[in-house]
């Protein structure tokens, strides 16, 4: 069964207190999600207007959700590449890009 991307956005007042961020953060890994891209990013209010108004619960709109936030990240060339090799292989968390990656992909660039 593969893997399914999910866009999890942590809005200012989270990311304004390390402890709040930090259990947050520790949340996800316990519930055992990978994180495959990470980002920390400052939206105006024209962006978060524009992001909340195309704003959906269906694959299609996460597709464009995703690609908002991580216009460089292809989706398709992740489910071909990347999903396979996390969903089968030995996954560990790079705590320093605080991203999962595939054990033997040490200083391989992500696509």
């Amino acid at each position: 069964r593969p893997l399914q991307l999910t866009l999890a956005l942590l809005k200012p007042d989270a990311v304004a207190h390390p402890l709040v961020l930090e259990a947050v953060h520790d949340t996800i890994l316990s519930n055992r999600f990978l994180i495959v891209r990470a980002k920390e990013l400052r939206c105006g209010r024209e962006e978060s207007r524009r992001f909340y108004r195309e704003h959906a619960d269906s694959p299609a709109s996460a597709s464009r959700e995703i690609a908002f936030f991580f216009p460089e990240f292809n989706e398709e060339l992740w489910y071909q590449q990347e999903e396979p090799r996390l969903r089968c292989g030995q996954v560990y968390y790079n705590a320093e890009e605080r991203v999962h990656c595939v054990v033997g992909d040490e200083g391989r660039e992500l696509p």
